[in-house]
């Protein structure tokens, strides 16, 4: 194959990773915009946003295994087509129980992609430094993609309606389909390789009942019944997920791969990643346009900076990996994160230099971070189970996005709750604790003293909430990075031992 035509090759795949990855976060500075239009509550505007990443999560082990099966060039076109079509039914959707189901559609599109992707590049690049500069490249595109999504969002909603974000998919996907059909060789796969649906429907019922029991838990007028129930129901179904792969001869996740160190920890840090990027992502949009009045572009281009600095980011750490210690990598660009984000702390109310170059760190420990963790879980793979790798990697994406965005949506929905006074005097709905942007839409129909009133209590509550949620993120990245150099350093004396005997 020619060096032009590999290129080519990482170009249509990587174009097919950004649509997926954007779609994690373009929605963030629509969110407001699609709240009012579509009257979404903050329950239905969590399920939007995680519906997509949840499903992915589910599914992405079962078409991993579907593309080492049917061969990754078929599963590639087939996810490209089912992801343009969910994405024109998102872009009219007339309410938010169309857009939430079309969101679970292009999930599926996306599920069937994903572990394609990078499977394709594993076996298309064979020299060892192409192979790390391509997945520098992926890494690039799977950490700048997430941080473009709500630029993107912005300067659409500058001249359209919410709906374009979806529309922006088709042309794309449509080059993308008729680039692979052309020029991407066909891999016949393994037609023996085992397709286990039932165990993909396990872990996605264990993963959205436990993202259920965590929201309906920290929702201010939320049932403990039904967050027990949700997680008793999640708990038994990852028991029961566990359990039929460790008995399975061909598992649809191959649990043995997570004894190797290097594996887990690329596991680890992709996970940890997305939490991190999505999750503040999402609540930073949020903050400049309801608290500081950005307009939708303007947000997306002040958090640009966090994919700018990881796409400069991921290739540099793609050509460190032959020269340093590969696990003790990911413990530093993690902690350089750490760093960013706690900069960024006690600057986000003061300096613009503060808050650039603290959101600069954190893109570029996180860009680093899926470069390392990319190479990590596909180079310590067999050759053979590259396409269960990849969707490996794909739902250690999957599940920190969704849990990022649950985990401190919800915190960050019960600080406000707790922080959010209504001042006294004053009849309003009780909505108001629930979320900021809802208070602000009732202030809309208060009288002018009444209205600012209310606004300022809820920004007030809004900030005490976005403070605690940057701290916690700051904390998990610092125990994160320690936990993996320590990881490494224990692996390494087993090698040095087991070498001695």
């Amino acid at each position: 194959m020619s060096k032009f035509k590999r290129w080519m090759i990482l170009f249509i795949v990587s174009s097919a990773l950004l649509l997926i990855v954007m779609d994690m976060t373009i929605l963030y500075t629509a969110m407001p915009t699609l709240t009012h239009d579509l009257g979404a509550t903050a329950s239905q505007k969590l399920w939007i946003l995680n519906g997509y990443s949840l499903v992915m999560a589910g599914l992405l082990p079962a078409m991993g295994t579907l593309g080492d099966r049917l061969g990754y060039k078929r599963v590639f076109s087939i996810g490209l087509v089912i992801f343009s079509i969910a994405s024109l039914i998102a872009a009219f959707a007339p309410n938010p129980y169309v857009l939430i189901a079309s969101r679970v559609l292009l999930a599926v599109g996306a599920s069937i992609m994903m572990p394609a992707t990078m499977a394709i590049v594993r076996v298309t690049f064979t020299d060892p430094r192409e192979l790390g500069l391509a997945i520098g490249i992926w890494g690039a595109i799977a950490s700048g993609g997430a941080g473009l999504g709500p630029i993107v969002g912005g300067l659409l909603l500058e001249y359209f309606s919410w709906g374009s974000v979806f529309l922006l998919n088709l042309p794309i996907a449509l080059l993308g389909f008729v680039l692979t059909l052309l020029l991407v060789p066909q891999h016949e796969g393994n037609k023996n390789k085992k397709f286990d649906l039932t165990s993909s429907i396990q872990i996605m019922i264990a993963l959205v009942t436990l993202i259920y029991a965590l929201k309906e838990s920290t929702r201010r007028e939320g049932s403990i019944t039904l967050a027990i129930i949700g997680a008793v129901v999640g708990i038994v179904a990852l028991v029961i997920f566990i359990r039929r792969q460790n008995r399975s001869a061909d598992p649809l996740i191959d649990l043995s791969l997570f004894k190797i160190p290097l594996f887990t920890t690329g596991f680890l840090t992709a996970l940890v990643g997305l939490f991190g990027q999505t999750g503040i992502q999402y609540i930073v949009t949020q903050r400049l346009q309801l608290v500081e009045g950005f307009s939708p572009l303007l947000a997306g281009v002040y958090t640009l900076t966090i994919p700018f600095a990881a796409v400069i980011a991921a290739p540099v750490t793609g050509m460190l990996l032959n020269r340093f210690n590969v696990i003790h990598i990911k413990g530093v660009v993690l902690f350089i994160a750490a760093v960013g984000l706690g900069i960024y702390l006690v600057q986000f109310d003061s300096g613009l230099a503060g808050q650039i170059l603290g959101l600069a760190l954190f893109g570029a420990g996180l860009g680093g971070g899926m470069t390392v963790a990319s190479h990590s879980i596909m180079s310590s793979a067999p050759y053979e189970k590259a396409g269960m790798a990849a969707s490996m990697e794909g739902v250690g994406y999957e599940v920190g996005g969704a849990t990022g965005i649950a985990i401190i949506g919800s915190l960050s929905g019960l600080v406000y709750t707790l922080s959010m006074k209504i001042p006294t005097g004053l009849d309003v709905p009780s909505n108001v604790k629930d979320s900021l942007d809802e208070a602000l839409i009732v202030a809309e129909g208060l009288p002018g003293s009444a209205s600012e009133t209310v606004k300022q209590a809820a920004r007030f509550a809004f900030d005490q909430s976005f403070s605690a949620v940057i701290a916690a993120v700051t904390v998990l990245l610092v125990v994160s990075s320690i936990i993996i150099i320590l990881m490494g350093a224990r692996s390494k004396k087993k090698v040095v031992k087991d070498s001695v005997h």
